[in-house]
């Protein structure tokens, strides 16, 4: 990490750059994770990073992960070939304590055991921007917000029609592609992606030699229509259908993960419809909404073999929200929402609801201050009442310093896995997280560098985790039970650098330091939590020549980790880097390709599971305005 730090400061002194971070100053960012509403990101106290389509083009990038692993306070592992379990972790977080939302649709999956995200099938077809904000966020978001918020959205129409597409083929004889129209007449808009990926992958096993292969199809698409000035209708959709090949064995000698036949499929629904009415020049917007996430799960012993899993969790949500500015400068955010979850996993169903409220308040008491406070109640069904808290404020001076501090509590309802399945737990308690943050951004060179550093300091309680069965409960239960057992801390500094003296060149870095202890009572207290490296650090450079032909790079290293809460197996740490061109020709069209783990570096991220080697990629993209 010492030798990437003097690589970073001679790239930073020898060439700085045009990053993605720094906005034009005559369009300022927008950001909506942070409250549920738009706001100009100097406006925002909490820590959000944006990556635009614009940056996912530029970097090549098919899986939605492989992006999110190079941006502060976050850590990607994988269980081998690409589509096979993904789990993201944001600032030392439980990666099930990650909520994550599609066009405003709540995609965490009811039916896992733990209720989370599975990034693997996520790819990059029809992403038009990512949002990850980091740090408990309850109060807008609700349960499971209580380690950070990754909020994809899909392209919104503009006037006129657009269209794209690309295909790629490469490694492993992966072929990837995808294409999408959009356009926007009078008072119809809309918009619909397609991809395909399919892919021999590697072997997901270490010491495999089975390659497990990967394939999705999948569709987006968005249409609205403005009945009167202000006044519409907005429809959303996504489906994706997954297959991967598991390595679930175990070497009878070495009780390392090893080659298998099995399988997994998974399907995939999100829908939102939603009405808008927004009054008074925009004074009093309205949004009432209906939203569903639908996950189908199978895992098969072999090909034509018998089902060795399945899971059927399904998510509704009914919501409302109230975006009101009584004065020039104060602004009110309130919503109401239910929703009803339920799971099957083969042997048990179960159900559930919750009924919530929240309120914000959003307060510039001068021009260069914004204060944000917030409320939140949620009433759940089988545990009962949680208010959680929540503020912030970004004080933007004039020469370019922003001062942001934030106030975020989180809270996390058991999943129905854990309160109702055979190892469930009725009487659980939620997990809970607070957390603050300061930070200081500032700029340079006339808006042509920044440099911004976060501390950060996180702590959890009654984190959920499965134990062994205690006396008398052991003839009810002798496998074990979930409950409420761990404790958990959390801190860290997060930097950032951006630089761009020209338009040509462009590059930025960041750094995370992120030091998790467990606290739990027992064997484990005081160790490190497991697959969490305490740093991290990445850079992206890329430069365009007169002639159109732009190169570019990614550094990524992460450093030592321990495989298991009991820290007895380390994981070490890796370095890989990436190279990628792309040339236009003509207008509308362009060829690229790129080279992953240029230097063919040996590592892993989980131990016993298998990463890519070498990987070369080539391709075209197609685009017309």
């Amino acid at each position: 990490m010492t030798k990437f730090f003097l690589f970073l400061s001679a790239a930073a002194i020898a060439s700085p750059a045009y990053a993605q971070d720094i906005p034009d100053s005559d369009t300022p960012e927008l950001v909506v994770t942070a409250s549920r509403v738009a706001q100009p990101a100097s406006e925002v106290g909490q820590a959000v990073t944006v990556i635009d389509r614009a940056e996912i083009e530029r970097r090549q990038t098919t899986i939605v992960s492989d992006l999110l692993a190079t941006t502060p306070g976050v850590t990607v592992t994988r269980n081998g070939t690409i589509g096979a379990l993904t789990s993201v972790r944001i600032r030392g977080a439980e990666s099930d304590q990650t909520l994550v939302v599609i066009d405003g649709v709540r995609v965490n999956d009811p039916s896992s055991t733990g209720g989370g995200f599975d990034f693997g099938n996520l790819l990059s077809s029809s992403v038009e921007r990512i949002e990850v904000l980091r740090g408990p966020n309850s109060v807008p978001w609700g349960s499971q917000a209580i380690g950070g918020v990754v909020n994809i959205i899909t392209a919104t129409p503009t006037e006129g029609v657009q269209a794209r597409a690309n295909a790629e083929y490469g490694y492993a004889d992966s072929v990837f592609a995808s294409g999408g129209v959009s356009g926007k007449s009078g008072p119809v808009s809309g918009s619909l992606t397609g991809g395909y990926l399919r892919s021999d992958g590697i072997s997901s096993a270490a010491s495999g030699t089975e390659r497990d292969g990967y394939r999705q199809y999948g569709a987006t698409g968005r249409l609205g229509v403005e009945f009167a000035p202000g006044i519409g209708l907005d429809l959303r959709g996504y489906f994706a259908d997954s297959r991967v090949d598991i390595d679930d064995g175990f070497d009878p000698k070495t009780f390392v993960v090893a080659d298998s036949p099995a399988y997994g499929t998974t399907q995939e629904v999100y829908g939102y419809a939603g009405l808008h009415a927004n009054f008074a020049d925009g004074r009093f917007n309205n949004r009432v909404a209906f939203t569903i996430a639908d996950i189908n799960r199978d895992n098969y012993l072999q090909p034509g073999g018998d089902v060795s899993f399945i899971g059927r969790g399904r998510s509704e949500r009914y919501e409302y929200q109230g975006d009101f500015r009584p004065l020039d400068r104060v602004r009110v955010v309130a919503g109401v929402e239910r929703e009803n979850s339920r799971y099957n996993d083969g042997f048990s169903y179960a159900d559930t609801g919750i009924t919530s409220v929240y309120g914000q308040l959003i307060v510039k008491p001068v021009d260069i201050l914004t204060l944000t406070g917030g409320v939140r109640n949620d009433d759940h069904e089988d545990f009962g009442n949680r208010t959680t808290f929540g503020a912030n404020a970004a004080l933007a001076l004039r020469t370019g310093t922003t001062f942001r501090a934030s106030y975020g509590e989180g809270f996390k309802a058991p999943t129905l896995y854990q309160l109702f399945s055979d190892y469930g737990n009725p009487d659980l308690d939620p997990e809970t997280a607070r957390n603050f943050d300061v930070g200081v951004e500032q700029t340079l060179l006339g808006d042509r560098a920044r440099v911004g550093v976060t501390y950060f300091n996180r702590r959890t309680r009654n984190q959920i985790d499965f134990r062994d069965c205690i006396g008398a409960e052991c003839v009810d239960r002798p496998f074990g039970v979930y409950d409420n057992v761990a404790r958990a801390e959390a801190d860290g500094v997060e930097v950032s650098l951006a630089l761009r003296p020209v338009d040509a060149l462009t590059l930025t870095a960041n750094y995370s330091y992120i030091d998790t202890e467990n606290r739990s009572v027992g064997a484990n207290f005081g160790n490190d939590l497991a697959r969490r490296p305490k740093q991290t650090a990445s850079v992206n450079a890329d430069y365009r020549f007169a002639f159109g032909l732009a190169v570019g790079g990614t550094v990524t290293m992460v450093g030592d980790s321990f495989n298991d809460a009991g820290n007895t197996t380390r994981i070490d740490g890796y370095a890989i880097g990436g190279i990628r061109a792309e040339l236009p020709i003509g207008e509308r069209f362009a060829v690229y390709g790129r080279v992953d783990n240029v230097t063919d570096a040996s590592y892993q991220t989980i131990t016993g599971y298998g990463t890519y080697g070498r990987a070369a990629y080539g391709g075209v993209r197609l685009r017309l305005k």
